[in-house]
């Protein structure tokens, strides 16, 4: 008998009962290959055997060693993860992945892994009341995962695409209206910090991007073109990703996106309170508009937490986080009739959709008048 060629398979019941079927690969270093699939039905493992045949004729070869979803991740997140993500959203995954996908089913075969698998480990984490948001995402990073494992000819189909991702549940953003803007920034006048938080009120700045500001880039415009993040030192970064190092854990980073690296036309009053706030700030070795009264940078995490004491000091019983003072400066742009376009701009935002989104129920010339509009909007 003549052996079987490459693509051939024989299909056969084993001594423990099981069906099985085999499949020539090609030879390595002069060694004769095959991948063998088992299941309980003849049917089941004709249909592993096609999976097989169809990644052979697609990549040419296939992985004849078992991995589990454990090991899996490991070559995953060394592999593709650490080369494609940003450090911080890196860290994010790993979260998920340690706190949730691998204990949940670290130990089971990839090739195992179908949609009940995928749902399982959503369910747990609805069980322990994970919001949909955090949901979605562990739902992206198994998609991410087993998509690579299915490029790679581990698996013959994502099973994360057949598991709808959670539906995003409906928030309702508590963002101030007019008059709260202005008794926030009535508050902020004599507040040691409030320059900063007058500048995300009125600029719509993620929490990084005003603590990342350095003087010589405050002139007529604000050039948000770093930010400020704490990052693990020595972690792995993708290729292409800027950062400076500035003290301890803390890193000037470039933005994630090109909509989020954008310039900002400063006009009063926010112009007068930053000219104001660093004529008396003594200068830092880092050159930053915001810093400790020793000269440190801010912590991201710091200013979250100053901020529950601006909230009492302008005596404002909402819950808004600094983050959404972002809906706040939205909601303006939008009552003081700036057109969407620029809105999207202004706060960097990648769609006109997603400024929609947060509105709460260019050029530089055109961009002044904005924020000029913002500006009247407040005047009392």
């Amino acid at each position: 008998m003549s052996p079987r060629g490459k693509g051939e398979g024989s299909v056969y019941r084993r001594g423990d009962n099981l069906w099985a079927a085999s499949i020539e690969l090609p030879p390595r270093d002069g060694k004769r290959r095959r991948k063998v699939v088992s299941a309980k039905t003849k049917a089941e493992v004709l249909r592993k055997l096609h999976e097989a045949k169809k990644i052979l004729e697609s990549r040419g070869d296939i992985h004849t060693d078992t991995l589990t979803v454990a090991q899996w991740f490991d070559v995953w997140r060394t592999d593709f993860m650490y080369k494609d993500r940003r450090p911080k959203t890196a860290d994010s995954y790993n979260s998920i992945i340690n706190k949730w996908i691998l204990p949940e089913i670290g130990s089971t075969r990839i090739e195992k892994v179908g949609p009940a698998t995928i749902r399982r480990v959503l369910k747990h984490m609805e069980d322990e009341g994970k919001s949909s948001t955090y949901m979605r995402n562990a739902h992206s990073v198994m998609s991410a995962a087993f998509g690579d494992a299915e490029r790679e000819g581990r698996i013959p189909r994502n099973p994360v695409e057949l598991v709808r991702a959670p539906v995003k549940a409906a928030t309702n953003l508590d963002a101030f209206t007019v008059d709260e803007a202005i008794r926030l920034l009535e508050t902020l006048a004599n507040d040691p910090d409030g320059a900063l938080f007058a500048t995300y009120l009125l600029t719509g700045e993620r929490r990084g991007e005003a603590l990342g500001l350095e003087q010589d880039r405050v002139t007529d415009v604000l050039d948000l073109s770093w930010q400020l993040q704490r990052l693990k030192p020595g972690a792995p970064t993708p290729e292409g990703f800027e950062s400076r190092h500035l003290v301890d854990g803390l890193y000037l980073t470039r933005p994630k996106t090109s909509s989020g690296w954008r310039i900002i036309p400063l006009v009063d009053p926010l112009k007068s309170i930053l000219e104001r706030h660093m004529a008396v700030t003594p200068p830092n070795p880092h050159g930053l508009v915001f810093t400790r009264p020793d000269g440190r940078p801010f912590d991201p995490d710091y200013i979250t937490k100053l901020w529950p004491r601006i909230l009492k000091s302008a005596g404002i019983n909402k819950k808004v986080r600094v983050h959404d003072l972002r809906h706040t400066t939205v909601d303006l742009l939008y009552a003081a009739g700036v057109d969407e376009q620029d809105i999207t701009a202004i706060v960097g935002h990648s769609s006109r959709a997603m400024s929609r989104a947060y509105k709460s129920r260019a050029s530089v010339e055109r961009l002044r008048e904005s924020m000029l509009r913002l500006s009247r909007s407040l005047e009392r």
